[in-house]
C-alpha cells in the first residue's frame, strides 16, 4: 500500500511502460499531462483527434509529439470509437478522456459490439492525498452511479478492491459511510451499510474489512470514536470510503481539494482496461496523477 502519490510514483516506475490512448486529445491539459508522463514515467501514447489541433497545441507547450502517434479524426464520436478500438485490439492498455463529453466516451466503451465493457457495473474511483490524513483516501463513487442500490454498492466495492489489490492493498479497510453510525429505517444508506458489513462477515464480499454504517468523523478520527464510545477496528485507518450517493462523493472530494489542500487522481473501473476520466476542466497535475494511478 502507498501513503502518498510519491510512493505510488516509485511503484509505477518499476512497472513496464504502458501505452495510453487519449480520446479527443486536442486539449492543453491532457497534452501537458501526457508530455510530463512521457518524461517522468516513460509512457507510450496514442493521441486521437484533430491532427492539426494536436500538433498546434503540442508546439505551444513544447511537447515534441511523435507525429506517427497521432490518429486523425473529425469528430468526438470518431475519436472515442478509435481510442476504444486501440484498447480492444491490445494496442493500448489505458484509455484517457480528453476534450470530449463523458457520455460520448462511455457510449463507445459500452457499445455491445465494439466496446470494452467487462460485463459488470462501471464505477468511478477517486484517490486523494490529504495533508492531514496519514494514507491515501480512495473515494467511490462520486462520478458515475447516481443513487446506487445495495447490489450496485457491492459491485462498486468489488471494483475498487480489485483495483486496489493491483496496487498492493491486500486487505484494505472500507467504511460504508452515512450521516450516522446506527441503522435507521428512514435512512436507506444506513441499512445498506449495515448489510454490506454483514455480507463481508459472511464472506460474500472478500479481501477487505467493511464497517458500517460509519459517520465520516468516526471513519477518520479514533478520538471521535473514543468520545462516542464507538468500537471500531478501522477508525483512522480507512482506505476506501464508500459514499451513499454520487452527490456525497462528489462534494466530499471537491471539499477536500478546494478547502483541504488535497490532490486527486481519478479513474473509471469495470471495463477491460482502466479509464482516466476527470473533468474537462481538471488541471494538468490532476490528469498526470490519474495517469500515475492507472500505471
Amino acid at each position: 500500500m502507498f501513503e502518498n502519490f510519491n510512493a505510488l510514483k516509485t511503484g509505477a516506475l518499476k512497472k513496464s511502460p504502458k501505452r495510453i490512448a487519449v480520446a479527443s486529445a486536442a486539449d492543453i491539459h491532457s497534452l501537458e499531462a501526457i508530455r510530463d508522463a512521457k518524461k517522468e514515467l516513460n509512457i507510450k501514447y496514442w493521441l486521437v483527434g484533430s491532427y492539426d489541433k494536436i500538433t498546434e497545441i503540442s508546439e505551444e507547450i513544447g511537447f515534441g509529439v511523435e507525429k506517427d502517434a497521432i490518429i486523425n479524426t473529425n469528430s468526438e464520436e470518431e475519436a472515442a470509437k478509435k481510442a476504444v478500438d486501440l484498447i480492444r485490439n491490445g494496442d493500448a492498455q489505458v484509455l484517457m478522456k480528453g476534450n470530449l463529453q463523458t457520455g460520448t466516451l462511455l457510449k463507445a466503451v459500452l457499445d455491445k459490439e465494439t466496446g470494452i465493457s467487462a460485463g459488470g457495473l462501471l464505477s468511478h474511483l477517486a484517490v486523494l492525498e490529504s495533508p492531514v490524513y496519514p494514507r491515501l483516501m480512495f473515494i467511490t463513487d462520486g462520478g458515475m452511479n447516481i443513487v446506487p442500490d445495495l447490489a450496485q454498492k457491492k459491485a462498486i466495492i468489488e471494483n475498487s478492491i480489485g483495483f486496489m489489490r493491483s496496487l498492493g492493498y491486500n486487505n484494505p479497510n472500507v467504511a460504508a459511510l452515512a450521516a450516522v453510525e446506527a441503522a435507521n429505517d428512514k435512512m436507506q444508506e444506513t441499512l445498506d451499510a449495515k448489510a454490506l458489513a454483514e455480507m463481508n462477515k459472511r464472506g460474500e464480499i472478500t479481501n477487505c474489512i467493511i464497517e458500517g454504517p460509519l459517520s465520516f468523523d468516526l471513519a477518520v478520527s479514533p478520538e471521535s470514536a473514543a468520545i462516542k464510545g464507538f468500537d471500531s477496528k478501522i477508525s483512522g485507518k480507512v482506505d476506501l470510503f464508500l459514499m451513499p450517493n454520487i452527490s456525497t462523493g462528489n462534494i466530499t472530494s471537491k471539499a477536500l481539494i478546494y478547502l483541504g489542500g488535497a490532490k486527486m487522481a481519478g479513474c473509471v473501473l469495470g471495463a477491460s482496461a482502466p479509464i482516466i476520466l476527470v473533468s474537462r476542466g481538471a488541471s494538468a497535475e490532476e490528469k498526470l496523477l490519474s495517469i500515475l494511478l492507472t500505471l
